[in-house]
């Protein structure tokens, strides 16, 4: 299995809060880290960015809907990504921010259309676990149109995301462009 890099869900993450949230703040920061949208296609963007000057792209879209069980609990926003970063020779890593740090030494889970995956979580993280399943994973996200993401909360709260695939081939191609 490689290691998954919870370094750039930070960067994501902030990105996202620089961009989405606060631009007023966002324009304060470094702007060679910032993120910036290449194109929005359907329900996904393709972005880029340059932390610690490295270059990274990703496609990322929200949840269309997410319940908890028990209703009602709050957590913070989610998040599907698929980030390749050429300095480390990674393309199309998929990654999940899911809103709350997960049950430790747990498993989430993610299908799309009829294909299930086991992901591996840490803090509010996940990421494929097999690694020799990620191709196919996005490939099925290229083909497909749901994803749903189940994970536990470290306080038994039990969520389901979907996310519409709308787009997400067109922002991935666009990710490719960018980040050759």
């Amino acid at each position: 299995m490689k290691h998954p890099c919870p370094a750039i869900l930070a960067i994501v993450a902030a990105a996202l809060v620089a961009i989405s949230i606060n631009p007023a703040t966002a324009q304060k920061k470094d702007p060679a880290e910032q993120a910036v949208l290449l194109g929005q296609f359907g329900d996904w963007g393709a972005y880029t960015a340059n932390p610690g000057g490295k270059k990274v792209c990703f496609a990322l879209s929200k949840p269309t809907s997410a319940t908890t069980d028990p209703a009602g609990r709050n957590r913070d926003a989610s998040y599907a990504f698929i980030s390749t970063r050429p300095s480390e020779k990674v393309t199309n890593e998929v990654s999940l921010i899911v809103g709350y740090p997960q049950k430790p030494n747990s498993d989430a889970s993610a299908s799309v259309d009829a294909r299930s995956f086991v992901l591996y979580t840490q803090n509010d993280g996940a990421w494929v676990k097999n690694s020799g399943e990620e191709a196919q994973m996005v490939d099925a996200i290229r083909k497909g149109s749901s994803l749903i993401v189940r994970s536990e909360s470290g306080r038994g709260t039990k969520t389901t995301d979907t996310y519409s695939l709308r787009g997400v081939s067109e922002a991935l191609d666009k990710v490719a462009a960018e980040c050759k």
